[in-house]
């Protein structure tokens, strides 16, 4: 599929996937939601992928919603407006349930939808100018749909701050709270994104997609009878797999795992 506002770049790999709206900020609209939609259901599909990094073009990795739309969006009607933000819950879903890691390589502003698209991915390595926000309220709406993964980043108590107070979040504080991993200057962006994707592609593809889905399954649950049995049949179904037979033999034999020879 061509991309309007998109641009998808593979190297070996490794994914990445640009918002390619610079003038505005990288900020979406009905398009963008779409595109980023379709893309992501792509990638999931795909096994030669096994990093996915979401970034933006230009100074800004993601304004959020362009304020046209949401303008457009205020003055449909209930069940319109219902669907139309269904597309972007779906959309952040999508990205969140990736079966590869995903990293957010953040610049600039994250404002509103960008700074849930950062929370919605796996690592989150942001610039010392990024800079981040819950900034709903200050147009007298509220942060709905990206909720569940600025809440899963930062945790409900300093959503209780951001999302009433709508301040800017430095990329320091954002490191702070546990919205960013990484913190670095301008100029070495990449490098550290390249460095936790090289740290990525040491482990094994379906380790780490059940990895992902094990953090989702543990997530704020009790830890009961009921838990303990899902983690001891989550692990039990990962250690009869090829992958993990493939991987405890090569440790014990002291060589390289099949995914490690396969990204020379």
């Amino acid at each position: 599929m061509d991309y309007q506002f998109l641009q998808l770049e593979q190297q070996q790999q490794v994914a990445t996937v640009w918002i390619n709206r610079a003038e505005l900020h990288n900020a979406f609209n009905t398009t963008v939601i779409e595109e980023l939609h379709h893309c992501f259901q792509q990638l999931n599909e795909r096994n030669d992928i096994r990093v996915v990094v979401l970034a933006g073009r230009g100074k800004s990795f993601s304004a959020g919603a362009d304020l046209n739309w949401m303008k457009q969006a205020g003055q449909a009607s209930q069940a319109d407006n219902e669907a139309d933000a269904l597309k972007l819950a779906k959309m952040l879903q999508s990205l969140a349930t990736l079966k590869q890691p995903t990293i957010a390589r953040v610049q600039g502003i994250a404002f509103g939808g960008g700074m849930g698209l950062a929370s919605a991915c796996d690592i989150c390595v942001a610039s010392t100018d990024a800079k981040f926000a819950t900034s709903e309220v200050r147009l007298g709406l509220a942060p709905s749909t990206i909720s569940p993964y600025v809440i899963r980043a930062i945790g409900a108590r300093q959503a209780s701050r951001y999302f009433l107070t709508a301040e800017r979040i430095s990329a320091e504080q954002a490191l702070q709270i546990g919205l960013a991993h990484e913190v670095t200057t301008p100029e070495l962006l990449d490098a550290k994104v390249d460095e936790i994707v090289q740290a990525l592609l040491l482990g094994g593809p379906e380790a780490q997609a059940a990895s992902k889905q094990l953090i989702q399954m543990v997530n704020q649950q009790s830890v009961d009878e009921t838990l303990l049995l899902k983690t001891a049949q989550h692990i039990a179904h990962v250690r009869q797999g090829e992958e993990a037979k493939n991987g405890l033999n090569a440790f014990l034999n002291k060589h390289s795992p099949a995914w490690i020879k396969a990204t020379a």
